[in-house]
C-alpha cells in the first residue's frame, strides 16, 4: 500500500507530497519488481516535490542492490522493522529475520547513503523481560538510528496471537506494559531522542513528516488493497481482495469498496484524539465542551497546560487512550 499526504492546496502546482509506500513489504519484491513499481510512480506523478518519501522494510529483504534502486529514485527515508534485538522474541512474533540479519540490513542502508533510518520495535510481548527490552533499546541506540518507533503489541482479532490469548497462552500484563514503557521513554530521552508522539521517537530535526500531517488531520490518499483514503469531509476504503482491486484498475473502474461521509462532530473526536498523541497537545478550543473532565486531568496530574493547549504529562502517556476516550 501506498499513501500520500496530500497539502491543503492538493491541485495547486505548487503543492508537495510526503509518500509512505508500505503496510506489506516493499522490499520483499525482487528487484525487477520494485524497479518497474518505482518507475510506474515517476512516469505518473511528478515526485520532485515529494518532501518526505518513506519505504518500509523488513530485514532480511534488503540488498544492497534493492537499497541503491530505492536511492536512484529518490526513496529518502526508511522504516526498518527490526521489532527487537532478541532471536527468541523474532521467533515468537514469527519473524524471518534474525537480529543479525537486521544489524546487516540496517549498515547496508547506511552504506547505501541513507541519512533518515526508522528502527520499528515492539514492547509487552509475550515474556518479554525488561532486560531483552532494554538490550534492544540499548542496541538500537549504539546504531544511531535517526528516528525510533516503539509500538506495544495488541491482540486484534483473526491473528494467531489473538487466537493463543483466547486459550490462555498468552496474558496481557498492564503493569508490566507501563514498566517496560517508562524505560522506553527514559532511555530514548536521555539518548537525546525527543519524544514528539506516544509511540515515536526522534533526533532533533528527524521526526516524521509523514506522521504529523496524518495527526494533524491532513488530507491523505490510500493506492492498493484495503488503503484508506480521507479528503476533506469524505473517507473510503479500497476493496481488500488485491485480485479484484487489479481487475477494478485495469479496467478503469473505481476500486472503493466502502465509503463514509464525516461529520465535523467526527472530525473534531478525531481531531482530539489524535493531536492528544503529539507532543503539542490539542487546543484548550477543542477541549471546551469537555473543561471540566481536562480539569480534572490536570488535577491528578494527567494533563498539564501551556501555550492554549493541554498535553499530556509523563504519567498521562502511559494512559493517553483512556484520556482521550473520557475527553470526547
Amino acid at each position: 500500500m501506498a499513501v500520500a499526504v496530500l497539502p491543503k492546496n492538493f491541485g495547486r502546482r505548487e503543492s508537495r507530497y510526503i509518500c509512505n509506500f508500505g503496510g506489506g513489504t516493499p522490499t520483499a519484491l525482487t528487484i525487477e519488481q520494485l524497479e518497474f513499481v518505482l518507475r510506474g510512480f515517476h512516469d505518473r506523478l511528478d515526485l520532485s516535490q515529494s518532501i518526505e518519501w518513506t519505504m518500509e522494510a523488513n530485514p532480511g529483504s534488503v540488498s544492497a542492490r534493492k537499497a541503491g534502486v530505492l536511492k536512484q529514485f529518490g526513496v529518502n527515508r526508511i522504516s526498518l522493522g527490526v521489532q527487537s534485538w532478541d532471536d527468541e522474541l523474532l521467533k515468537l512474533l514469527g519473524r524471518e529475520h534474525d537480529a543479525r540479519q537486521a544489524e546487516q540490513s540496517f549498515r547496508i542502508l547506511r552504506a547505501a547513503g541513507f541519512s533518515n533510518i526508522n528502527a520499528d520495535l515492539m514492547f509487552g510481548l509475550p515474556g518479554q523481560t525488561i532486560q531483552q527490552l532494554q538490550a534492544t533499546l540499548e542496541k538500537t541506540i549504539s546504531l544511531q538510528p535517526e528516528h525510533v518507533s516503539t509500538y506495544g503489541l495488541t491482540y486484534e482479532e483473526d491473528t494467531e496471537f489473538f487466537l493463543r490469548q483466547s486459550r490462555g497462552e498468552f496474558r496481557e500484563n498492564s503493569d508490566a506494559d507501563a514498566e517496560l514503557f517508562e524505560m522506553t521513554m527514559s532511555m530514548l530521552e536521555s539518548a537525546g531522542y525527543e519524544h514528539y508522539e506516544i509511540s515515536n521517537y526522534a533526533r532533533p530535526s528527524f521526526s516524521s513528516a509523514h506522521n504529523r500531517a496524518y495527526w494533524s488531520g491532513e488530507n491523505y490518499l490510500g493506492i492498493g488493497p484495503s488503503a484508506f483514503s480521507t479528503i476533506g469531509m469524505q473517507r473510503w476504503q479500497n476493496i481488500p481482495d488485491y485480485r479484484q482491486y487489479a481487475d477494478r484498475v485495469l479496467f478503469d473502474q473505481s476500486p472503493i469498496g466502502a465509503t463514509e461521509n464525516l461529520t465535523p462532530e467526527m472530525k473534531r473526536t478525531e481531531r482530539i484524539a489524535l493531536s492528544l498523541r503529539t507532543g503539542d497537545g490539542v487546543s484548550t478550543d477543542l477541549l471546551e465542551p469537555s473543561r471540566n473532565q481536562a480539569r480534572e486531568f490536570v488535577r491528578l496530574g494527567l494533563l498539564r497546560q501551556s501555550n492554549g493547549s493541554y498535553m499530556l504529562t509523563r504519567a498521562g502517556k502511559a494512559l493517553a487512550d483512556s484520556v482521550a476516550e473520557a475527553l470526547v
